[in-house]
């Protein structure tokens, strides 16, 4: 607790600091109506200030748990929401600092600081989104098919290390479904007139994927290691087909058939207004993706789970906001695919193949 003392005597210059007291989730005698658990182990600090005043103050942290703060950066978000708005409500105590614990313990204030930032490598190369853009002008190439394998492998390898913590697959679908990145996040992005894209049929979409989330309980089992974000536009081939990977996303652990979702929608959207390319090209990449992907993992289990990862990636590359220039009878081929996906007890492969013209 000495960092927690030099903490105090930094904010309160001159006071005294005196007994320091873990406080409980609920204090109450045990009954029906007792809290058993919190979000954190508060700790009261008494201190008599330099002239003589005495105060109260409570030290929070957070805890890792299953309820949206398995991740460092849930609770760093709960810390930073609580300093910024609890001086907005009339009567509520007042947050006094707000700050990280170091490697060291020591304890370090940001309450002055703004925005967070992130400082990253450079990927030298160039993003796989100008592969398909070169197949719909020229179809497929020898080094098209052997990329797709390459990420088909990766993706294989990826996936292999598997997590035993239940609630974060919980928490993966909850995040497809209902976060701000998820289903309703996107849905709620569209337009109230939006071609071939009206609110009953995102309506009825939606619907369809609350299903999927309830059919998705019991395959907790899947959870693996995954990128999270795994589209043409976050990987690069650098020379001799390295590859490197950028903005890995929401916790790195899910299904796999987010990842692949991710990636294999894209054929179909980079098909959608160029006629042809599907027959041409990229029917051949998305078949081989999963194929190679099914083969090397055994995993077929995936083909029964993807379809509500395959409609929130569809609705994405759908959504006007993202990609402005894809028309309206592209769109209505791809919600019209999700639809029927989404109804089906599986993924069939070849349902795809009737989408692009």
């Amino acid at each position: 607790m000495e960092a927690l003392r030099t903490l105090i005597m930094r904010l309160y210059p001159g006071a005294t600091v005196g007994e320091l007291e873990t406080l409980g989730a609920d204090e109450a005698p045990a009954d029906a109506t007792r809290k058993g658990v919190g979000y954190g182990v508060p700790v009261r600090v008494r201190l008599l200030e330099a002239d003589g005043r005495a105060r109260c103050l409570v030290f929070h942290t957070a805890l890792p748990d299953d309820f949206g703060h398995d991740r460092r950066a849930d609770r760093a978000q709960e810390m930073l929401l609580a300093y910024d708005t609890f001086g907005q409500v009339p009567g509520h105590v007042q947050a006094v600092d707000v700050g990280v614990i170091g490697a060291d313990g020591a304890m370090r204030s940001i309450a002055d600081a703004r925005e967070l930032y992130l400082l990253t490598e450079w990927a030298e190369g160039e993003v796989y989104a100008s592969d398909l853009r070169e197949v719909a002008r020229q179809g497929v190439t020898a080094r098209d098919l052997r990329r797709v394998d390459l990420l088909a492998d990766y993706l294989v390898g990826l996936h292999i290390r598997r997590d035993d913590r239940p609630a974060i697959y919980t928490r993966a679908v909850r995040d497809l479904v209902g976060s701000g990145e998820g289903l309703f996040g996107i849905v709620d992005s569209y337009g109230a007139e939006v071609p071939s894209a009206p609110p009953a049929r995102l309506q009825r979409i939606e619907q369809l994927m609350l299903a999927w989330r309830w059919r998705l309980r019991g395959r907790e089992r899947r959870l693996s290691r995954t990128h999270g974000d795994f589209h043409p536009f976050n990987i690069v081939f650098g020379a001799e087909d390295t590859l490197m990977l950028l903005d890995a996303s929401r916790g790195c652990a899910g299904d796999p058939a987010d990842d692949l979702a991710a990636l294999a929608v894209n054929y179909l959207f980079f098909a959608l207004d160029a006629p042809g390319t599907w027959r041409g090209g990229f029917g051949a990449l998305w078949h081989r993706l999963w194929s190679r992907y099914l083969e090397a993992s055994g995993d077929r289990e995936v083909l029964e789970v993807a379809a509500p990862w395959l409609a929130w990636r569809a609705l994405v590359v759908a959504n006007p906001r993202w990609y402005p220039g894809l028309s309206a009878a592209g769109r209505d081929a791809l919600l019209g695919w999700i639809e029927e996906v989404l109804a089906a007890p599986r993924l069939e492969l070849a349902s795809a193949d009737g989408v692009a013209p």
